[in-house]
C-alpha cells in the first residue's frame, strides 16, 4: 500500500528523530554489555560442539542464504518457534552455531529471553551464576527490546510464544501459541525485517510430556516456568541431572521468509491500535506456522534417527564422555568455574575418559547430581545463595 504524501513526510520525520536513542532508552543501553561475557561464550563452545554435532545431531537448512539487513542501522529480528516442555537445548544450540560460523560479527545474534530464565538459579543450566546473561541473554522486556534496536554489534533472535510456547505440551506440538506484539511494533517502528526459524524435532528433546496449568502455578512460586509431566519426571528426583536431560532429538533449523511489517500498515506507528497490531502479528503467525508445519513435513518425519545416533556414538566412541547427557553438568561446572571463580580464562577442559572423574573429585557439587532425592538439598542452598547475593 503506498503512503500519502503527508504520511511519508510524517514517517520521513519520525525516521529521524529514530535515529539517536532518547535519554530514557539511554538508561537501559547498559545491557548491551553488563554481563555479557564473549570470551565465557566461546570458551563454552568446546562443551556444546560435540553435543551438537554426536548428541542432537544439528542440522542447518537454508542458512547458506543468510539474510542482510535491510536496514544497517538496526539489527534483523529472528523469531523461532518454541519447542514445548523441555528444557531450552534447542535455543542453546541455535545461539551457539551462528555465533561460532560468524565468530561475533555483525551477524551474530543476542537472544532476548524470558527474565524468569535469569532470575531463577535453577533455570539457569546446573545453577551456574549468570549463565544466560553472560553468553549474551538479554531479559525480554519492552523496554530491553527496544534498547536492543539500537545495538549494532549483533542481530537479535527471540521467541515471541513466551513461556506458554515452551509449557504447551506435547498435544500441542508444532502449533504456535498467541505471539507476543513486541516484535511487530519494533519491526514496524525502526522498519527492520523479521526472519523466521523453525526448529524440526526439538519437539522431542522430551516427548510425550504434557502441561498442568495447577502444577505449573505451584512450580512458577520457585522459579520454574513449567513442570513436564512425563517420561522422565518421577526420576528427576532421583537423579537432579535428569532435570537438565534432553532426549537425543535430531535437531534441524530451518531458515524460513523474511517479513516486512512496516510494509503491512498504512499509517504512522503512534497511530497504530493495540488490536491492529495483535492483528498484524497474528498475520505474521500465520505465515510462520505454514512454514512450520512445511519444515515438519520434510525433516520431522525420524525425530530421533537412531540409526545416525548410533553411528555417531560409534564413531565419536573415544569422546563420548564429551556428549552424553550423564556427563553435562560436570563439564558446565568445571568450565564455570575455572572460568569465572577462578580467572583462568585461558582454561581448556581435558578430554581424556577418566577424566569426568577427576573433574567430579574437583567441584564436590557434581556429585550432588547423581545423588536420589538428598542430593537436591546442595543443589536448592547453592541455588538460594545465588538468589540472595542478587
Amino acid at each position: 500500500m503506498k503512503d500519502s504524501q503527508p504520511t511519508k513526510q510524517l514517517n520521513e520525520e519520525v525516521d529521524e528523530l529514530l535515529k539517536e536513542p532518547t535519554e530514557e532508552i539511554k538508561e537501559y543501553q547498559h545491557i548491551y554489555y553488563e554481563d555479557f561475557d564473549q570470551g565465557f561464550t566461546q570458551g563454552l563452545f568446546e562443551i556444546l560442539k560435540p553435543i551438537s554435532d554426536s548428541w542432537f545431531r544439528s542440522e542447518f537448512i537454508g542458512f547458506e542464504n543468510y539474510p542482510k539487513r535491510n536496514n544497517p542501522e538496526r539489527p534483523l529480528i529472528f523469531v523461532c518457534n518454541h519447542s514445548g516442555m523441555a528444557f531450552p537445548w534447542d535455543a542453546i544450540l541455535l545461539g551457539y552455531e551462528i555465533n561460532k560460523h560468524f565468530n561475533f560479527n555483525h551477524n551474530a545474534v543476542r537472544a532476548l529471553a524470558s527474565p524468569m530464565l535469569s532470575a531463577s538459579a535453577l533455570m539457569n543450566p546446573f545453577t551456574l551464576d549468570k549463565m544466560w546473561k553472560r553468553a549474551g541473554g538479554i531479559d525480554a522486556t519492552f523496554k530491553n527490546f527496544e534498547a536492543m534496536m539500537y545495538y549494532k554489534d549483533h542481530n537479535l533472535l527471540m521467541y515471541p510464544e513466551g513461556v506458554p510456547g515452551i509449557g504447551k505440551g506435547f498435544d500441542k506440538k508444532y502449533q504456535l501459541q498467541e505471539l507476543k506484539t513486541s516484535f511487530v511494533r519494533m519491526s514496524v517502528k525502526y522498519k527492520t525485517d523479521i526472519v523466521g526459524i523453525s526448529t524440526i524435532n526439538g519437539e522431542y528433546i522430551n516427548p510425550y510430556a504434557y502441561s498442568s496449568k495447577f502444577i505449573n502455578r505451584l512450580v512458577n512460586k520457585i522459579g520454574i516456568p513449567f513442570l513436564p509431566l512425563g517420561i522422565i519426571t518421577p526420576f528427576i528426583l532421583l537423579q537432579p541431572w535428569i532435570f537438565y536431560f534432553g532426549f537425543p532429538a535430531k535437531l534441524s533449523f530451518v531458515l524460513g521468509k523474511q517479513y516486512k511489517p512496516y510494509e503491512m500498515v498504512d499509517k504512522p506507528y503512534d497511530e497504530i491500535s493495540q488490536d491492529e497490531f495483535k492483528a498484524l502479528a497474528a498475520k505474521i503467525r500465520g505465515y510462520l506456522q505454514d512454514d512450520l508445519y512445511k519444515a515438519v513435513e520434510v525433516y520431522g518425519k525420524h525425530p530421533f534417527n537412531w540409526k545416525d545416533l548410533f553411528k555417531n556414538m560409534y564413531k565419536n566412541f573415544r569422546k563420548i564422555h564429551r556428549f552424553l547427557p550423564t556427563s553435562w553438568s560436570v563439564l558446565f561446572i568445571d568450565f564455570h568455574n575455572e572460568y569465572i571463580e577462578k580467572e583462568n580464562k585461558t582454561y581448556k577442559q581435558k578430554t581424556g575418559f577418566f577424566t569426568i572423574f577427576w573433574l567430579m573429585i574437583k567441584n564436590p557439587i557434581t556429585f550432588a547430581y547423581f545423588i536420589p532425592i538428598l542430593g537436591w538439598i546442595p543443589i536448592a542452598i547453592k541455588g538460594y545463595k545465588q538468589n540472595t547475593i542478587k
